[in-house]
């Protein structure tokens, strides 16, 4: 994400400098007096709000950043600086919404999932944004409650909590006189979209929490109709993992972030 955005006072990718690891956190009592002068939670939960609100381009860095707020280590404060350097450069950008009679009531999914993301435990990450009026309105990036065994079974448990929000803002946008009778969602893995879709049991799917195949009984209602995307057009990309700055600046093109 935006760890291979450049800046003037950076001429490197950070992606290759930056490992977020636990590893990283102090290993002497030395270096846990210096990192105790830090006001590293602080400055988290500071541009949290921000990600909360309208940054949603800062997601997977808070993401990761937001993992070590118990023991940081000089390596995860560099990477807290980068991003408030980051920050400090495209002050003007952010979340436009357009009056468009013919999208207005339209929300559109987004999801898509890294494989074994976190370095330390290997769990899978859980990235999804929805749109409205042609700009996000709702997105989230988390890691998954349990190890998948798959990338298909990763992005199968992603597509099913991204189903549960796409439920929610259904009824949202029933309640405020907005009518949609489907919600479209869409994700780049054709294995996963097969395996939503088909009810037969499978012996390797059998060892998947009961909780997440309740994404099958859903499709086959026509609620939520789920469709593959490329992934150079998916914009949940841009929260699962490092990209180039070129994909980067499409990803927020299509969520609606820009020069306010």
């Amino acid at each position: 994400m935006i760890w291979n955005a450049k800046c003037e006072a950076c001429e490197y990718s950070i992606s290759s400098s930056f490992q977020m690891l636990v590893a990283l956190s102090p290993q002497s009592t030395k270096e846990e007096e210096q990192m105790s002068h830090i006001p590293y939670a602080s400055a988290v939960g500071s541009i949290m709000y921000a990600m909360v609100c309208t940054r949603l381009d800062i997601s997977q860095a808070i993401s990761m950043v937001s993992r070590y707020m118990g023991n940081p280590g000089k390596m995860h404060w560099q990477a807290v600086k980068w991003i408030l350097r980051y920050l400090r450069g495209p002050k003007d950008i952010g979340l436009v919404f357009h009056k468009n009679h013919n999208t207005c009531s339209n929300i559109v999914g987004y999801v898509d999932s890294d494989y074994t993301g976190d370095l330390d435990k290997r769990i899978s990450q859980t990235r999804y944004v929805f749109m409205l009026s042609e700009s996000a309105i709702s997105w989230k990036a988390t890691l998954q409650s349990t190890i998948a065994l798959s990338t298909t079974e990763g992005e199968y448990m992603a597509a099913a909590e991204t189903v549960k929000e796409a439920i929610w803002l259904r009824s949202l946008v029933d309640n405020l006189g907005l009518k949609q009778d489907i919600i479209v969602v869409y994700y780049d893995s054709q294995s996963a979209i097969h395996l939503s879709k088909n009810q037969m049991y499978h012996e390797r799917t059998k060892h998947i929490d009961v909780r997440y195949h309740f994404l099958r009984e859903i499709i086959s209602q026509g609620n939520i109709i789920v469709r593959r995307i490329g992934t150079s057009d998916n914009a949940a990309d841009m929260f699962t993992k490092t990209i180039l700055v070129s994909k980067f600046q499409h990803c927020l093109d299509i969520i609606g972030v820009c020069i306010i």
